[in-house]
């Protein structure tokens, strides 16, 4: 039996990849909306998006666990929840950015999304769990470190 770390490998790549529901841009029925950052939760914006999800890969972070991941496929960032106030745990690293009080994050008003803000891994309860930006930081060290020196090389 694969253990849980090697089911949430391909798991978190495959729900990041957009289908043709989300392709399908003006004709479907999911609308997005601007929520203020900061109150609720912070957000870590990670580019590439890869990074990202390697990182939740590494922290073995299932994504049926309910912690709010969002993607952006027009911008190949992916965007992780973490508690209001905390973000810049993240802050500093190399295709990082982190979206607090003051920022808005355009989100999914229904399940699926857009390709601009389509849910990876969509909020579950309430309130739903969050990423802990240090353990996120932690695995995006040595990743974003990787994802410099292979664009360099380039």
């Amino acid at each position: 039996m694969a253990s849980d770390t090697q089911r949430s490998a391909p798991v978190w790549h495959r729900l990041a990849q957009p289908n043709d529901h989300l392709r399908a841009l003006g004709r479907g029925v999911d609308r997005t909306r601007w929520v203020a950052c900061g109150h609720s939760w912070d957000a870590v914006a990670i580019s590439p998006m890869a990074v990202g999800l390697e990182a939740l890969v590494a922290m073995r972070v299932g994504p049926r666990s309910g912690y709010p991941v969002l993607a952006d496929h027009l911008r190949d960032q992916l965007y992780v929840l973490v508690p209001p106030g905390t973000g810049s745990a993240a802050a500093g690293l190399p295709g990082v950015r982190v979206l607090s009080a003051g920022f808005q994050l355009l989100m999914p008003t229904g399940e699926h999304g857009t390709l601009v803000a389509h849910w990876v891994s969509p909020p579950r309860g309430t309130p739903s769990p969050l990423v802990r930006p240090d353990q996120l930081a932690h695995h995006l060290r040595p990743l974003t470190g990787a994802a410099r020196r292979e664009a360099a090389a380039s």
